[in-house]
């Protein structure tokens, strides 16, 4: 996707996610790892178990949300209205401009991704995140931010091994994995489920910065 069309998602939704704000407490504890024993740590893997994601396998269960994403790379900047949902394995992320009605989508299963609405599209790869960092100049870590949005460690045989930091009520904080580090707040009761999920998250890699902002978890 061009620079003048990021430049336009900027200028239509920056302002509903500049200034996302990060954890401004310490977090009162990290474990290393998914075996860690805490109060903390058992109660996170029982939560992970509810939402289906007890083996790390991201693509799963059913879930979606839609809200608003701010992307950078030390260089360069966008934003735009975010959808993402997935079932059955299968993945699909949507990002576009309102204003523009310019974006594009990610599909994601077995198969490998496509990505529709850049030039010379649609186009095909084996890997999503190469994928859209190839086409589009971002850095989105696409299977493993299937977990991390919701507050969940990807699977660590694949991932690595994670660091987790909690608050005083426990709640996750701060997840660290894959050289990605992963900050929550804002954490809202998804009526759906009955259980609580972030509402603000902030993905960082060295220059690279994901910031979503979770309007809604669940479909109309």
């Amino acid at each position: 996707m061009n620079r003048l069309l990021w430049l336009a998602l900027g200028l239509a939704m920056l302002a509903g996610c500049r200034g996302v704000p990060m954890a401004d407490r310490p977090p009162v504890e990290t474990v290393v790892g998914s075996e860690a024993e805490s109060p903390a740590a058992i109660a996170h893997r029982q939560r992970i178990a509810r939402l289906g994601l007890a083996d790390g396998a991201c693509a799963a269960p059913e879930w979606a949300l839609t809200g608003r994403v701010a992307l950078s790379n030390g260089k360069d900047g966008g934003s735009g209205r975010l959808e993402w949902s997935q079932s059955a394995g299968k993945v699909r992320i949507g990002l576009s401009a309102p204003v523009t009605r310019q974006g594009w989508v990610l599909e994601v299963d077995a198969g490998g991704a496509t990505l529709l609405g850049v030039p010379d599209g649609p186009v095909h790869g084996a890997d999503a995140a190469a994928l859209l960092r190839d086409r589009t100049g971002w850095d989105i870590p696409v299977t493993g931010l299937g977990c991390w949005v919701r507050g969940a460690w990807a699977s660590e045989a694949a991932f690595g091994e994670a660091r987790v930091a909690y608050g005083a009520e426990g709640q996750v904080q701060r997840i660290e994995q894959a050289g990605w580090t992963v900050e929550y707040t804002d954490w809202r009761l998804d009526p759906v489920s009955g259980m609580e999920l972030p509402g603000r998250i902030t993905a960082m890699r060295d220059q690279d910065r994901v910031r979503l902002v979770v309007d809604r978890w669940g479909t109309d």
